[in-house]
């Protein structure tokens, strides 16, 4: 579970903020299947958990507006790999 996995990231323990991390988590999938053009697989590992948990560090630090700048690269493949990902699943 995302949660379970941003807490330690964040330096959090116990369930206090849950309800806000849960927020913070919502919107970062939003953005980043926004920015994909596609609905992402958070749960496994690879890129678009990666970026999820690095949103959720930027939200949560009250820093979001440096996200995309800082990881547009990582963006940009992410976009990539989406598209081609999704045109693939779309020729069968």
């Amino acid at each position: 579970m995302i949660l379970d996995e941003l807490k330690p990231k964040l330096g959090i323990v116990g369930n206090d903020q849950d309800a806000e991390l849960q927020k913070i988590i919502s919107r970062g999938e939003a953005q980043l299947n926004d920015l994909a053009g596609v609905a992402l697989d958070f749960e496994s590992e690879g890129l678009p958990k990666n970026l999820l948990l690095e949103y959720c560090r930027y939200d949560y630090n009250n820093a979001v507006e440096y996200f995309e700048e800082n990881f547009s690269k990582q963006i940009l493949r992410l976009q990539l790999e989406s598209a081609v990902k999704d045109y693939a699943e779309n020729q069968s």
